[in-house]
């Protein structure tokens, strides 16, 4: 295509954005009057009330008398609470995300001959299908590594023998060998990247069948496989934080909609990818490290808090940052007081911060995460309680393990495909009808008009 061609293309494209502009905006007062819980919130900021499910669960407020009141963040997994989870494993100094896959997926703790079996199940289901790398992979790279994990789920379909039965037991099969293949994909799709836009070199890594899956992923994305013991254990960490939250978080219900309809795994897991892809979901920790890199930029003091404010300030009015506006890291959906991964996460990000230099950069996050209510309630005028959420940390773990920035939300997807493998069974084993909400159609009825009399 000429430089001419795609300028009149642009030109027209842009003409067309006005008349779409023109004839397609709704009112916000619209939704109010109507009740429109939009983001299928209540007026409380709750969410509206789907379904119901044994998987996961979020608390972040109690309701006393019809209010809404702050509280602690609790996670449970399987009725267990995530802080219990962590600290026994942690105090056995063992790895824990398979423990925690097998709990999310089954039901229940394993025992020490059921982890063993399971942790050999997914070894033995890592290896992809004859000439998927080179023909899924490498031979169709794209920059963007959530991309290619959501389109390299959709292509593991015509190799699968039997990708259309929803049985219990296929799609316990097709969830293990997902679960399995993923940190693979990710790791060779990490190599491709960067092979064919940053020009270097492109290392494919067979992992050891006895590495666990935080050991697997360092294995295969660092060119001379070597990894410590402790950075291991610490990936392991995040990947037990981030393997469910929910069926109402939106990956997880995107997942649940598409498995309503009787879809395929394999494509109502691509629509989950696609969604935990979007910054406002997954993609915010990256966001968090862009974000602290432009204050590192524009604050001179990063100890002074009043400069640290005032420059959180200018991003809260779209004055700086990316213009959006949003303090990225801060705030969630249901967690008011604290996120408790966030703060597992903070503890060990402390102690590794002080051992590999990051000490300055940590306590500017500490700052941002203290002054940001702060200057929220000033400039918004809104007393809503916000606290830091799991991606204002989890972006720094991964820049002090040495971890690109473009594997840090396939990272999260390939914790959070246990939770949404979960999720897509007990929809279509208990959901039993399509998920269908309703939209109110308020544009006026109006008469056709023949092409001569148009305008």
């Amino acid at each position: 295509m000429s430089t001419h061609d795609r300028k009149d293309i642009s030109r027209f494209i842009s003409s067309l954005c006005d008349e779409f502009r023109k004839h397609n905006r709704i009112d916000p007062e619209v939704c109010i009057n109507l009740g429109v819980k939009r983001g299928l919130r209540n007026s409380d900021g709750t969410g509206v009330l789907a379904g119901v499910t044994l998987i996961g669960n979020v608390r972040g407020y109690t309701v006393i008398d019809n209010e809404k009141v702050p509280s602690e963040g609790q996670l449970f997994y399987r009725g267990i609470n995530i802080d219990d989870l962590v600290e026994g494993i942690l105090r056995e100094n063992r790895f824990g995300f398979e423990e925690i896959a097998y709990l999310i997926l089954f039901g229940k703790l394993p025992n020490a001959e059921q982890i063993d079996t399971f942790t050999g199940l997914l070894a033995d289901c890592r290896t992809l299908p004859k000439n998927f790398t080179e023909d899924m992979i490498i031979k169709t790279p794209s920059p963007n590594i959530m991309n290619k994990l959501a389109r390299s789920v959709l292509a593991l379909y015509p190799f699968d023998e039997n990708p259309e039965d929803n049985s219990l037991e296929n799609m316990l099969r097709q969830s293990v060998e997902l679960i399995a293949r993923i940190p693979i994909i990710a790791a060779q799709a990490y190599q491709v990247s960067r092979h064919y836009y940053a020009h270097d070199s492109m290392y494919l890594h067979i992992p050891p069948r006895e590495l666990s899956t935080a050991e697997c992923l360092l294995y295969c994305i660092r060119p001379n496989k070597k990894y410590t013991d402790e950075e291991a254990k610490l990936l392991d960490l995040c990947l037990m934080l981030h393997a469910e939250h929910g069926g109402g978080n939106n990956s997880a219900f995107v997942g649940r909609v598409m498995s309503s309809s009787g879809t395929d795994t394999y494509s109502a897991i691509s629509a989950a990818i696609g969604s935990l892809k979007g910054p406002l979901h997954g993609g915010a920790n990256k966001q968090v490290c862009d974000m602290l890199s432009d204050i590192e930029k524009n604050v001179s003091d990063w100890k002074d808090d009043e400069e640290v404010a005032a420059y959180l300030a200018k991003i809260i009015r779209k004055e700086a940052g990316d213009r959006s506006g949003k303090i990225y890291g801060m705030g969630h959906a249901v967690y008011t007081l604290s996120d408790p991964r966030a703060v597992i996460l903070k503890k060990c990000a402390r102690k590794l911060a002080k051992e590999r230099g990051f000490i300055d950069r940590f306590e500017l996050i500490e700052a941002v995460e203290r002054l940001s209510p702060i200057v929220f309630r000033q400039e918004k005028n809104d007393t809503k309680v916000i606290s830091a959420n799991v991606d204002m940390y989890s972006g720094l773990v991964y820049e002090m393990l040495d971890i690109p920035k473009e594997l840090y939300t396939p990272i999260f997807a390939i914790a959070r495909m246990v939770g949404w493998c979960a999720h897509r069974i007990e929809e279509v084993l208990t959901g039993g009808r399509i998920i269908r909400p309703a939209y109110k159609a308020i544009a006026p009825d109006s008469n056709y008009i023949r092409l001569s009399e148009r305008k």
